[in-house]
C-alpha cells in the first residue's frame, strides 16, 4: 500500500448522496413541499436569516447548502465548535469581497451554533444587520435556551423533523440504484433487513447510511444484504438520547404527564425509552420519587414509600432487578389517586413566606426553655392540644400576628384526601363554633 498515493479519498456515502436539488431532497416536507412558506421564499428568492433546529442526521446542511445554490449566493460556512470570532471575521471579509466583485450575496452557515458564547453570537450581529451576511445556524438544541434573544429575533426558526420511514425507505433506495451510491456494487436488502436498518437509524439518515455502507463493505458484489450482517454491526447501540438536551427532557416531561394522567401503559413506554437510551435508572428513581409527592400526595400516602424502596432496589441491586422496581412504582403511581393538594398548597406557602419576610414568632408558640424566656412570656397561654376536647384546640391562632390565617393545603375530593377534607371541614366548623384567639 501506497501510504503517499495521490488518489482521492472517496467520501463516504452520506456525502455521495447529498442532495443537489430541492427535489432530491429527502424529508421536512412541511418546510419545503410546493406552496409552503420556506418553499416559496427560495422560489421568490426571499432570503432571511434562519435558524434550523432538528436531531442529527435529517438534513440541516444539506437544506443550507441548497438554499445558498438555489439562491445563487457564496457558501461560507465555519463550525461553533471549531471557530471563534476570528473565523467570523474572516467570513464577514469574503461576503464584503463576494458582494463588492461579483454583487453576490453570502449565506454564512454555522453548524452547532449552540455552541457559541455569547460574545461570538454578537460578533456577527452587526454583519446580519446591515446584510453582509445571511445568517443559518443549526442546531441539535433548543434555540429558546442556547441562543441569545437578539439573534433569535434576526432569525426565523424552523423546526427540522426526524425522518419516516418513507423517507429513510427513499434515501436505501438511491443508496442501492444510483451509480454515486452503491448501484455499481448490484446489492439487495430484503425487508427484513430494512426494518432492522430502520430500527437501527431512528429517524437519523446519515446514521442509517453510514451503517448501510459499513454492511457493503462486508457483503459480497451482487449480494443481499441480510439482517445479521446489519445486526452484527449494530451491538448493544442505543436510541437517540442526549443526556442533557432536548430529547432528554422531553422524555422526562412526557413520563412524568403519563403518570399524572393516569396512563401506566404510556408512562411504562417512556420509562423504557429511557433505559433504552442510556439514562442513569438513579436518576429515574429520583423524579419517580418527586411524582409520588407532586401528583399523588396524601391522597395515596403508601405512594411515597414505595418509591424510596424502590430506588433503594436499584442502589442495592443494579440492573436488571433495580429497573423492574422502579417499573412497579411507575405502574402504581400512574394507577393511583391523584391529588397535587401538598404541592400547591407548599408553593403557595414559600411564596407567602417570601413574600412577607421575616415575621416574628408569636409568644404563645415560642419554646421556653429557660427561666428568662419565661418571664418574657414566652409559651405563655399556649393551649396544649391533647388536653382539648377531640385533642383539638378550637380557635387557636398558629399563624404570625401579622398574617392573617390561611388555608393552602385543600385536600381533593379522591383516595385518602377524601377523608382528609372531611376531617378539616369538621375541624373549621369548631373553629368558627369557637372565638378566634388573636394575641397582640
Amino acid at each position: 500500500m501506497d501510504l503517499f498515493s495521490s488518489e482521492p479519498i472517496a467520501q463516504p456515502l452520506a456525502a455521495r448522496l447529498r442532495a443537489t436539488n430541492l427535489d432530491e431532497y429527502v424529508g421536512q416536507q412541511h418546510l419545503l413541499a410546493h406552496g409552503k412558506p420556506l418553499r416559496e421564499a427560495l422560489e421568490q428568492g426571499a432570503l432571511h436569516s434562519m435558524i434550523f433546529w432538528g436531531p442529527p442526521g435529517v438534513g440541516k446542511t444539506t437544506l443550507a447548502r441548497l438554499l445558498a445554490k438555489v439562491s445563487d449566493a457564496h457558501f461560507e460556512t465555519v463550525s461553533a465548535v471549531l471557530a471563534g470570532v476570528k473565523e467570523i471575521r474572516q467570513a464577514v471579509e469574503v461576503a464584503k469581497q463576494q458582494a463588492g466583485q461579483y454583487g453576490r450575496r453570502t449565506i454564512l452557515f454555522v453548524d452547532e451554533v449552540h455552541r457559541f458564547n455569547k460574545s461570538q453570537q454578537d460578533a456577527f450581529l452587526p454583519y446580519v444587520e446591515d446584510g453582509t451576511l445571511i445568517f443559518i445556524g443549526a442546531t441539535t438544541e433548543n434555540p429558546s435556551f442556547e441562543l441569545n434573544n437578539a439573534l433569535l429575533s434576526r432569525a426565523r426558526v424552523y423546526v427540522l423533523k426526524s425522518l419516516d420511514e418513507a423517507a429513510l425507505r427513499q434515501l436505501v433506495d438511491r443508496a442501492l440504484t444510483e451509480e454515486r451510491g452503491l448501484g455499481n456494487r448490484h446489492l439487495t436488502l430484503g425487508d427484513e433487513a430494512f426494518k432492522t436498518l430502520l430500527a437501527a437509524a431512528d429517524g437519523d439518515g446519515r446514521r442509517m447510511l453510514n451503517l448501510l455502507e459499513n454492511a457493503s463493505d462486508l457483503a459480497e458484489d451482487g449480494s443481499e444484504i441480510e439482517p445479521e450482517l446489519l445486526a452484527s454491526l449494530l451491538g448493544d447501540s442505543r436510541r437517540r438520547f442526549d443526556k442533557g438536551g432536548e430529547a432528554f427532557y422531553d422524555q422526562i416531561s412526557a413520563l412524568h404527564k403519563s403518570i399524572r394522567g393516569s396512563n401506566p401503559d404510556a408512562a411504562l413506554y417512556w420509562f423504557a425509552r429511557m433505559i433504552d437510551g442510556g439514562c442513569d435508572p438513579l436518576y429515574l428513581a429520583r423524579r419517580v420519587v418527586r411524582m409520588a409527592s407532586e401528583d399523588i400526595g396524601n391522597a395515596d400516602p403508601r405512594a411515597l414509600p414505595l418509591c424510596m424502596s424502590a430506588w433503594d432496589v436499584q442502589e442495592r441491586l443494579g440492573s436488571p432487578e433495580g429497573e423492574l422496581a422502579v417499573a412497579q412504582a411507575i405502574v402504581y403511581l400512574a394507577c393511583a389517586p391523584k391529588s397535587n393538594a401538598v404541592y400547591m398548597g407548599f408553593k403557595m406557602a414559600m411564596r407567602e413566606a417570601t413574600e412577607h419576610g421575616s415575621l416574628e414568632v408569636p409568644l404563645h408558640l415560642r419554646n421556653a426553655p429557660t427561666k428568662l424566656m419565661k418571664q418574657l412570656g414566652y409559651g405563655e397561654e399556649y393551649r396544649y392540644a391533647h388536653d382539648e376536647p377531640d385533642a383539638y384546640a378550637a380557635g387557636e391562632d398558629y399563624f404570625p400576628e401579622d398574617l392573617e390565617p390561611r388555608q393552602y393545603y385543600q385536600p381533593v375530593p379522591r383516595g385518602l384526601e377524601l377523608k382528609i377534607g372531611e376531617k378539616l371541614k369538621h375541624l373549621a366548623a369548631l373553629d368558627r363554633a369557637s372565638p378566634r384567639q388573636r394575641r397582640k
